[in-house]
């Protein structure tokens, strides 16, 4: 049985993640320390999304022609396969999850088994589906927390990035590329003056490539 879950709709997260990882790019030149990230037109033709506080919770979102698969781990929720006796995924996280999403998975690099939630949605669907998990007294699978790490407005990111990065983000800017404007040096340079701004635009081609038409 799978449970409806309400959340954003596809392009909505499509659009907040790409702002946020080109945002991240720019305001962090080391990409170990980014905390959002994109990684376009993998092998199986999925585009990753990948939320990362550096604490050990992540949230890894596929968009492929399938639809859209969202695994989540937080590290403290009772359901982490690490929290039992024996290492296990929790029974009810997957079992519902349509087979053409759950292949996309199968990639070591995407930790399949650490996993407290899944969320997916077909293509053509109106609503996010989760499969029915029994939760024991008192526990959290970490979806409300990781979910809510998607910035959805400019201002919302722009908060948030002044405080994780420790310095000033210009709002303005931040609007811009959430707007979809085009990333120039002029850019680059009002949000992060000490930003090597070709080493930038090398790295972000890739992700401006990713248009608002393709995958989900």
């Amino acid at each position: 049985m799978t449970i409806a879950v309400e959340w954003m709709e596809p392009y909505m997260l499509k659009n907040s993640l790409r702002a946020s990882a080109i945002l991240d790019l720019i305001l962090c030149p080391e990409s170990w320390l980014r905390y959002y990230s994109l990684e376009p037109r993998r092998p199986d033709g999925s585009t990753l999304a990948t939320v990362d506080n550096g604490a050990g919770d992540v949230m890894f979102i596929l968009f492929a022609r399938q639809g859209v698969l969202v695994k989540g781990f937080d590290h403290e929720s009772l359901l982490s396969p690490h929290a039992g006796d024996a290492y296990r995924v929790w029974p009810g996280i997957y079992d519902e999850v349509p087979a053409a999403l759950f292949g996309l998975l199968d990639d070591e690099a995407l930790e399949r088994d650490e996993v407290t939630f899944c969320l997916w949605r077909e293509q053509g669907a109106s609503v996010w589906s989760k499969g029915e998990v029994r939760l024991p007294d008192g526990a959290d699978d970490g979806s409300g927390f990781l979910l809510g790490t998607v910035r959805q407005t400019p201002d919302a990111y722009a908060k948030w990035a002044e405080s994780y990065y420790e310095m000033p983000v210009s709002l303005e800017a931040v609007r811009q590329v959430y707007a979809g404007a085009p990333v120039t040096e002029a850019l680059i340079h009002a949000l992060h003056p000490a930003r090597h701004a070709e080493e930038a635009l090398r790295e972000l081609e890739t992700i401006e490539r990713w248009t608002s038409h393709e995958n989900a």
